[in-house]
């Protein structure tokens, strides 16, 4: 499964909310300039954040986002499903997907199902205060 910018980014976006005192709003301008990603592109990917009950907006001269509800409530998986929808590694495996006439002798079925409860095991037991506190080493420098 190919994770896409729009996933990352909102990673990214969904960090720099939670590194906010509870309640402080970010303006997507301070967040665009730290994270070095467009204002535009950030406005796409704000909005089903916030569709989805995630982040909150406050407009106004003094205005921004900030979480919905605490770092510790919220899943990378609740993240990139808003961005993204169903997190699966292949288009039959989606909710709304059309039946496959193959389904009832696809060998590989099983493979691609277990493959998907990795995945979405591994997102939704990662919470965004996990994420924000995960450190990254750098790395090795070739000489």
């Amino acid at each position: 499964m190919k994770f896409s910018t729009k996933d990352r980014y909102a990673l990214r976006l969904m960090t720099e909310l939670a590194a906010m005192a509870p309640g402080e709003l970010l303006p997507l301008k301070a967040v665009s300039d730290s994270q070095e990603i467009s204002q535009k592109y950030l406005e796409q990917i704000v909005t089903p954040l916030a569709r989805a009950g995630l982040v909150e907006s406050v407009r106004g001269s003094q205005g921004g986002y900030r979480l919905a509800r605490p770092a510790r409530q919220i899943t990378a998986g609740d993240i990139l499903r808003a961005v993204e929808g169903d997190l699966v590694p292949i288009p039959c495996l989606a909710r709304d997907a059309a039946s496959c006439p193959r389904r009832d002798r696809c060998q590989t079925l099983g493979f691609w199902e277990g493959l998907g409860q990795a995945i979405n095991g591994y997102v939704d037991g990662i919470t965004l205060e996990q994420l924000c506190a995960m450190q990254v080493e750098p790395l090795p420098r070739e000489e």
